[in-house]
């Protein structure tokens, strides 16, 4: 049965129908809070100080300063105490015998005199490069020490020109070894899994950190307990299963089980998802598979989880799309390892998919994985648990009832509560307030289910009188019907892709009969019916009611044998196009049966739009009140909606709803 919200231009449903079919059990099962934690994939190994060469990513810099050094140190040394004088002043005191000794460069023309003092002060001037020899004279005339010097250089600065090149080239020919070195390192490594590593004190996640599971935590004990005393069962001959295969909608919670069951068991826990294994090359994920087991053999004991099996566990030979070389090569390794020659005693393999349909029989059979654990959506205890344990570290209000919210969110999985009580926080945040109260957890509840409100859609009197009278029309019968489910709230505020909405909460059921479907086919035609009784005329806004009521119909007729006419014949839906089973396939009955179908169909949806009709007519004075409460309020709710109908002599059929 689906989850309907009725809504004044369209319909919004979720559908629940895995969990309401009477061949099925219920999907339902909640998932805990995770311990936050970021485990090192390598074990926790630190990074070494050292470059991909084997030098210490220090010595770089050393040489640098090294040859920084060179340059600057000789001349931070290098003292020049001289005072610089003008050339003639250096000839008068040379001719006054003030001067003892002279230094002339060749190169440069500077003369440096030693003065024939006590201090023996130097001076300096410049002058010709070459030497006048008036000058010679008077130097050999006053008896005055004179020697000629060539300016050196620095021994390093002369080979700079030859070693610069040279290290350029040095440079380049080891940059291009070091990166021909990775590249030969990733192509070598392809091959290796890329499964992350847990140790024993990793993951720190038990069964006691889950909240509901219970049923579930009780299929995965053996293999826990096998882990931890395997001598106990080899003791009596008992095998434990090689295989588990968790099973369930998306966000229950499959992957944390595992993560409990290895941090259970103590043992090392090896994690790696099914697109890890594939590549471009055929041949790679096979060979990660290879390294993966072989990884887990060398740790004696251990699990090894595949989260998404389904990505390289699908049917061999599907037709759909052809063959695919590398998925069907690594499947064929994965069925080897698991039931081949080698020995992988001690280790356990668990999976985790949302198809199970779509795996090949070879990986499902015993000796593979041997058992298939059904996680499904959480029930409404389950719900109460893991609503308490998200909750743990916010600030809730004192009018916060948890086992209300728990009550009011059938079919949402772990995840989706989760996502529930971050919303409420979040809305708690923007509206102002240090505690998060239940006005904060209903608009949570109301964005999630329903969507977000638009408040920029501006409607005309007349459509806003319309949309009230088609919720009214909703709510009236959903009130009145005695298999309906409940109503919980009715607003015509434009939320999502609806102008309006009316909002059941519908009970905690594992199938459903046929009074219950006719009744609900009989609320979805209401708002339709409402507008045509006021306004004799019908809008585009009951589309999705209409698609909603006729694939319920037609799942009546075609998949639950509620159809005098057909009987006890079905023919389940054509939903499994994407396998590629059945594409070109007929269908299973001939065309007088689909005529026959048509019309079974037809005649449901205007029997349930007759009988809708009937029944708003004969309590019209409340579907008036109905719709003027609603614009003048704008939003109801479905206890309101109830007292409207008891005034105006309407009273609920429903036995959980109290009399007049």
């Amino acid at each position: 049965m689906d989850t309907t919200f009725e809504t004044g231009r369209m319909r919004i449903k979720v559908a629940q129908r895995a969990r309401q079919l009477v061949h099925f059990g219920p999907y339902h099962v909640g998932m805990a809070r995770q311990t936050p934690s970021s485990p090192d994939p390598d074990g926790g190994a630190q990074r070494s100080s050292r470059g991909d060469g084997g030098f210490p990513r220090w010595s770089l810099w050393i040489l640098i300063g090294v040859v920084v050094a060179t340059f600057l140190v000789p001349q931070m040394f290098e003292a020049d105490s001289a005072e610089p004088i003008s050339f003639s002043e250096y000839e008068q005191k040379v001719d006054d015998g003030e001067v003892a000794s002279v230094v002339i460069n060749n190169d440069t023309g500077e003369i440096v005199a030693t003065l024939d003092d006590q201090d023996d002060t130097t001076v300096k001037t410049t002058g010709p490069l070459q030497p006048l020899e008036a000058h010679i004279d008077l130097l050999e005339e006053r008896n005055v020490e004179f020697e000629f010097e060539n300016q050196t250089t620095n021994f390093f600065i002369q080979l700079l020109p030859l070693l610069l090149p040279i290290g350029l080239l040095i440079a380049f020919f080891w940059w291009m070894q070091r990166r021909a070195q990775g590249q030969m390192s990733g192509i070598m490594s392809i091959g290796r899994s890329k499964a992350k590593t847990y140790t024993t004190e990793r993951p720190g996640t038990t069964f006691a950190d889950i909240a509901g599971y219970e049923g579930v935590k009780q299929e995965v004990t053996e293999v826990v307990d096998f882990l931890k005393k395997p001598d106990q069962f080899a003791a009596i001959g008992a095998r434990v299963p090689k295989g588990v295969l968790l099973v369930g909608p998306p966000g229950t919670g499959k992957t944390l089980i595992a993560r409990a069951v290895a941090g259970e068991a103590g043992v090392p826990f090896l994690s790696v998802t099914g697109s890890d294994f594939m590549e471009m090359f055929v041949g790679v994920g096979a060979s990660r598979v290879r390294d993966l087991f072989e990884s887990a053999r060398k740790m004696g004991r251990a699990i090894i989880f595949v989260d998404e099996i389904d990505s390289i566990g699908r049917k061999r030979g599907a037709g759909l799309g052809g063959g695919h070389d590398e998925r069907e090569q690594t499947l064929n390794q994965m069925l080897a390892e698991m039931d081949g020659f080698e020995s992988t005693e001690g280790i356990v393999m668990m999976a985790a998919t949302n198809r199970p349909d779509i795996l090949d029989p070879a990986l499902l059979r015993p000796g593979r994985f041997d058992r298939q654990v059904v996680v499904p959506l959480p029930e409404m205890a389950e719900r109460l648990a893991i609503l308490k344990v998200h909750s743990l570290d916010k600030r809730m209000g004192g009018d916060v009832d948890l086992t209300t919210m728990a009550k009011g969110t059938p079919g949402m999985s772990g995840a989706d509560l989760a996502n529930l009580v971050n919303e409420a926080a979040l809305h708690a945040v923007r509206r102002g307030s240090d505690r998060v109260e239940a006005i904060d957890f209903e608009n949570a509840r109301d964005r999630v289910m329903m969507g977000q409100r638009r408040d920029a859609i501006a409607m005309t009197e007349h459509e806003k009188e319309m949309t009230a009278y088609h919720e009214a029309g909703h709510a009236l019968l959903g009130t009145l019907l005695p298999h309906a489910d409940p109503v919980h709230k009715v607003t015509i505020l434009p939320t999502g892709p609806a102008l309006g909405l009316t909002f059941f909460l519908p009970e905690e059921r594992h199938s459903v009969d046929q009074r219950q479907l006719e009744d609900g086919l009989t609320v979805l035609m209401g708002g339709r019916m409402a507008e045509d009784i006021v306004y004799d005329t019908v809008t585009s806004g009951g589309a999705g009611d209409l698609m909603g009521a006729t694939e319920r119909a037609r799942s009546m007729v075609r998949e639950w044998g509620m159809s005098d006419r057909i009987g006890p014949m079905a023919w389940g839906s054509n939903n499994q196009v994407f396998l590629g089973e059945g594409l070109m396939t007929s269908r299973d009955y001939s065309d007088e049966t689909a005529r026959v179908i048509d019309e079974e169909v037809e005649r449901i949806l205007r029997t349930q739009e007759e009988r809708a009709r009937r029944v708003l007519m004969d309590h019209r004075p409340a579907l008036d009140a109905i719709a003027k409460d609603l614009l003048e309020h704008e939003t109801i709710t479905g206890a309101e909606v109830q007292a409207i109908a008891l005034a105006n002599n309407a009273p609920p059929t429903r036995a959980d709803v109290p009399q007049a």
